[in-house]
């Protein structure tokens, strides 16, 4: 215990330091709780003047002759040794 500091003193920052720790507690507990509620709401909420978001076009596949297999094979083959 320091010699400068009264009993009071230490017992007042044990006291300061214990409130704000319960403080940043109840805070963020709050915080989790209304963020998760505002989500819940936000997904709820469809504005319906907006047309529907598409995410891009739809993929296309084609298939390749053995040729085709072959060279692109190599390419990669090519490209692996740099």
């Amino acid at each position: 215990m320091p010699e400068h500091l009264s009993t009071l003193q230490l017992v007042a920052a044990v006291f300061l330091t214990l409130a704000g720790v319960v403080w940043a507690i109840g805070v963020l507990r709050l915080l989790r709780r209304f963020r998760a509620q505002a989500i819940r709401e936000l997904a709820a909420v469809r504005l319906p003047f907006l047309p529907a978001q598409r995410t891009g076009p739809p993929r296309e596949s084609v298939e390749l002759t053995p040729a085709e297999q072959d060279a692109f094979a190599g390419l990669i083959r090519q490209l692996g040794h740099r």
